[in-house]
């Protein structure tokens, strides 16, 4: 298993499962909101239970193993696999429109050229998305529109890299009838910065703050200040060395209320704690 994300008690893991597309199909409209409502409330209560057993599982960008990262591909591959919540990474087009493209520039993950934000919409279109390996697919760009439209009633959807025009991505949300399903992330931001930023929008979405212990050196004032004035349900901890006294406090975070989410893809967010290492010896870092 190598590399999806997991939110457990204490971490997020990252693992690979790979499955054949499901079979079953349900006729039913009204069986299948009601699913998909069941489902995702049943999400929720999870996320929201800090002190719970349960094990959500995260796809990063999707099934990037098996499809091009970002792609509707590879978010529907990694639903068919059972996953919990999907993380999705969102850029603006020059002509305002938004997309799922992790980098500013189109160079590493599709065939053309230059930053996102110099090509509109349409351009974008007729670009191919490449897979891990660089080899152009015949995937494309897809806009954060058709996104939620393939995570609606499924998974819920962690929005990465849209702080700075979150409200468009709101907007995106209601007309799709998918906010209940966000969880947005934002870093380096007061706990009165994003109430004053998102306001009556955190009655809906899950907002998770995003902490670096190599960089925050007052990490235990911050989590505190959102815990006591945003009551938030994960925080997201990021670090290089597993010396900081917060990695101690995980317990006391999640008795007050809160998920820690630990990012285990690559060695330098989580002190070596990461995904390829865990598949050699799962004791020394998933147990």
């Amino acid at each position: 298993m190598k590399n999806i994300l997991i939110i457990i008690t204490i971490c997020l893991i990252g693992i690979s499962i790979f499955s054949c597309k499901s079979q079953i199909q349900i006729t039913n409209q009204d069986t299948i909101e009601d699913k998909s409502t069941h489902k995702i409330d049943q999400l929720l209560i999870q996320l929201n239970n800090s002190n719970g057993s349960d094990v959500l599982v995260i796809s990063h960008r999707g099934d990037w193993r098996n499809f091009p990262e970002n792609s509707l591909e590879a978010f529907s591959s990694a639903i068919d696999m059972g996953v919990d919540i999907i993380e999705m990474d969102v850029a603006k087009t020059k002509d305002n429109h938004l997309v799922i493209l992790h980098d500013n520039t189109l160079d590493r993950t599709t065939n053309g050229k230059g930053l996102v934000s110099d090509w509109t919409l349409d351009a974008l279109r007729k670009l191919n998305l490449k897979d891990g390996l660089g080899i152009e697919t015949k995937c494309k760009i897809p806009t954060l529109e058709e996104a939620l439209i393939v995570c609606k009633g499924k998974a819920l959807v962690n929005l990465d890299k849209s702080y700075d025009f979150f409200n468009q991505a709101y907007d995106i949300a209601k007309k799709t009838s998918t906010t209940k399903q966000i969880v947005m992330k934002g870093y380096n931001k007061t706990v009165d910065q994003v109430m004053a930023d998102f306001g009556t929008k955190l009655d809906t979405i899950t907002f998770m703050p995003i902490i670096n212990l190599d960089n925050q050196p007052n990490a235990l004032q911050i989590i505190d200040d959102y815990q006591t004035k945003l009551k938030v349900k994960a925080f997201e901890i990021v670090f290089s060395k597993d010396t900081s006294k917060v990695l101690t406090r995980f317990p006391q975070i999640k008795k007050k209320g809160s998920r820690i989410w630990v990012n285990s893809l690559w060695a330098s967010l989580n002190a070596g704690h990461e995904d390829n290492e865990a598949v050699k010896n799962k004791d020394s870092i998933y147990g």
